[in-house]
């Protein structure tokens, strides 16, 4: 018996060691050695309301803004570098003028049509599109770090003061 006990004690060590889970697990809910699993290791399944039915087609994401939020949301005096700015008023649902000094020799007064891209216009037979940027976008390190801007062009940028 002296002998089984060094030995027994042994074998207890490594097993204890070993790290793996017992094969039984017990809690309150279960009776002893039951090979149930634990009652709070139960995921719940996923249920879904009676009346809830997948939608066929999807809803519109309230992130997509309208051209005529846009009008509003744009509206306002922007300013760039070097004395240049823009003046964007909204004239309808979904037109504006721009009204702008877009260099130190040239401003002008250009009606836009409001998407939900930007502001669409024509300056010097060329169509142009002002779409929202940031200041970095512009390529003007004086609005570089700006969040809310307008963007002609690389170089032709607008940012709220």
């Amino acid at each position: 018996m002296k002998q089984v006990l060094p030995l027994a004690a042994a074998i207890l060590s490594l097993a204890a060691c070993n790290g793996a889970p017992p094969a039984t697990t017990t809690n309150s809910m279960t009776s002893a050695g039951s090979t149930e699993p634990a009652a709070d290791n139960i995921a719940a399944p996923e249920t879904r309301p009676a009346d809830a039915t997948p939608s066929a087609t999807p809803s519109a994401s309230p992130s997509i803004a309208t051209a005529s939020d846009n009008a509003k949301k744009w509206a306002g005096r922007w300013i760039g570098v070097e004395g240049t700015y823009l003046n964007v008023t909204p004239t309808g649902a979904n037109t504006a003028s721009l009204e702008m000094q877009y260099d130190l020799d040239n401003k002008g007064t250009y009606p836009a049509t409001v998407t939900s891209e930007g502001l669409r216009f024509t300056r010097d037979g060329e169509e142009m599109l002002l779409r929202p940027s940031d200041g970095d976008a512009t390529g003007l390190k004086w609005l570089a770090g700006k969040k809310d801007c307008l963007t002609v062009k690389s170089g032709e940028g607008y940012c709220r003061a």
